[in-house]
């Protein structure tokens, strides 16, 4: 890193008006750093006091060189999850975005890159969107000085589009028809130690290339929505199994009783497919003591 552990650093943010952009961007704000918010429409962007804009885009590469000049950390919280038309297309744009950001920083000589992808993703199986995502973080490796990758199961919080699922499921159907896949392990994690996690890696010296997150739980899908429904005071959901129900069958249904659209639903859904489980604990210091599944909903729910 250019500067002493103790001292504020220099960051560039992207996604900083997404949901976990911007959760982190007040945290480092409030450590003292000097923050660059990469956006496309600086003239809507609603951010807080003390964040700097910088009109940009990470595919064209508009305004990147200008924003990672002198700078210590890059944060890249972008991806097209939900964006795609069903071709492929959102792949390549997400690797293209990925070579053209990768490219500014390497330029400019920015010491570290944190990039925020899934903990599911580097197989052949399990979700397409997924899959490009763990691309994205090839991409960056290849090109950047260092990339610590930070791999997160399922967030939960009251902006996470898998959380938003989570609760129209419980909220709007009581009795649900079941596919395999809500019997597959995920250990979801608490949009707080996501983003503490983030913002500690703006200083720590010793991170490794990849962080795997998730929370103090390890749970299938159902018991999940047992758990949530106990947690907001409702009967537990009944669940019907019907084998035969494709992921992509069960997105429409999805779709339907929760508020997050068919475009995100899909590559949600397709995910679950897969277990997100951590397989190698963060070194010490980070995430040492994640939330509980119920004490995560709790926060989202505000209760």
């Amino acid at each position: 890193m250019n500067a002493p552990p103790s001292s504020p650093r220099s960051i560039v943010l992207t996604g900083a008006t997404g949901y976990v952009g911007g959760r982190l961007l007040p945290e480092l704000l409030a450590a003292g750093h000097d923050v660059r918010c990469v956006v496309r429409r600086p003239e809507s962007a609603d951010l807080p006091e003390g964040a700097q804009l910088v009109r940009g885009d990470v595919l064209s590469g508009e305004g990147l060189d200008e924003a990672m000049a002198g700078a210590d950390v890059a944060y890249y919280l972008v991806h097209s999850m939900g964006a795609g038309n069903g071709d492929g297309d959102f792949a390549e744009r997400d690797r293209r975005a990925a070579r053209t950001f990768g490219g500014a920083v390497a330029r400019a000589g920015v010491p570290r890159t944190v990039y925020l992808g899934g903990l599911e993703g580097g197989g052949d199986g399990g979700s397409e969107h997924l899959r490009s995502r763990h691309e994205v973080a090839e991409v960056l490796r290849e090109v950047v000085p260092e990339l610590v990758y930070v791999r997160a199961a399922m967030i939960l919080g009251s902006g996470s589009a898998s959380f938003q699922m989570l609760r129209g499921l419980v909220e709007h159907l009581p009795v649900m028809i079941t596919p395999k896949w809500l019997d597959t392990r995920s250990q979801p994690v608490a949009i707080r130690d996501v983003v503490l996690t983030l913002a500690e890696l703006a200083t720590r010296d010793d991170a490794p290339g990849e962080i795997q997150l998730g929370g103090a739980d390890v749970l299938t899908y159902r018991e999940m929505l047992a758990r949530y429904a106990r947690v907001d005071g409702r009967r537990d959901p009944l669940l019907l199994p019907v084998p035969f129900f494709t992921p992509r069958l069960s997105s429409y249904w999805v779709a339907l009783v929760t508020p997050v659209g068919l475009g995100l639903v899909q590559p949600l859904v397709e995910g679950l497919s897969a277990e997100t489980v951590v397989r190698r604990r963060p070194p010490a210091g980070l995430n040492d003591a994640p939330l509980g599944f119920e004490d995560a909903v709790r926060a989202a729910l505000d209760l």
